[in-house]
C-alpha cells in the first residue's frame, strides 16, 4: 500500500476523522485522498499553532483530530504544544514532514529539521521516523496506539526518502 494511503486507514482505524494542517506539497498525496474521503474533515490552517487549537477544540468535543505540518512550521508551534496538549494530555497525532535531510535543496530548511527530533525529546513527547514504507503500517497503527493509550501528542516524522521531497 503506498505511504498516502497507508496513514489515511491508520487515522480511519483510530477514528480520526478531523485532519488540520497547514498546505504543504509534500504532504498533499496524504491532504487529497482524506479531502476526497467523506470519513474526514480536512481544516486548512494559516499556522501550525492554529492547527493544533483546531485539533485540540476537536478533542474537547470528544472528537479524534490529527495535525499536519512541515519541520519549519513546528517551531512555530512549539508552545502550543508545550503549555496546551501536553499539560491537558491531549492526544494528538503530529505528522511532521522533516525537511532538511537527504535532497534538501533550501539550506533554510535544515537547522529546523534537525532540530525537530531534539526538540520534541526536550519536551518528552514519543516520536517515530519513517524513511520508508518498509512495515510502515505497523510503525503509524503503533504511534496511534499510543498516542490515545498514553493520552499525549505524539509525532510521526516522514522523510523525503518516504514522499520524495520538494522540487528545486
Amino acid at each position: 500500500m503506498p505511504w498516502a494511503e497507508t496513514i489515511v486507514q491508520g487515522l480511519k482505524k483510530w477514528d480520526t476523522s478531523l485532519i488540520a494542517y497547514v498546505p504543504d506539497i509534500s504532504i498533499h498525496q496524504v491532504t487529497s485522498l482524506i479531502d476526497a474521503d467523506p470519513f474526514f474533515h480536512l481544516v486548512s490552517s494559516s499556522r501550525e499553532e492554529e492547527a493544533i487549537g483546531v485539533a485540540v477544540g476537536a478533542y474537547a468535543t470528544r472528537r479524534n483530530a490529527a495535525v499536519f505540518m512541515q519541520s519549519s512550521g513546528f517551531g512555530n508551534c512549539i508552545n502550543a504544544i508545550a503549555s496546551l496538549c501536553i499539560p491537558a494530555r491531549t492526544p494528538i497525532p503530529i505528522f511532521i514532514n522533516l525537511r532538511g535531510g537527504a535532497g534538501e535543496f533550501n539550506i533554510a530548511q535544515v537547522a529546523m529539521g534537525r532540530s525537530t527530533r531534539p526538540i520534541l525529546d526536550q519536551l518528552g513527547l514519543v516520536h517515530f521516523t519513517i524513511e520508508d514504507e518498509y512495515r510502515m503500517d505497523q510503525v503509524v497503527d503503533g504511534a496511534l496506539k499510543l498516542c490515545h493509550a498514553h493520552r499525549q501528542p505524539v509525532a510521526i516524522c516522514l522523510t523525503q526518502l518516504l514522499h520524495g521531497g520538494k522540487l528545486a
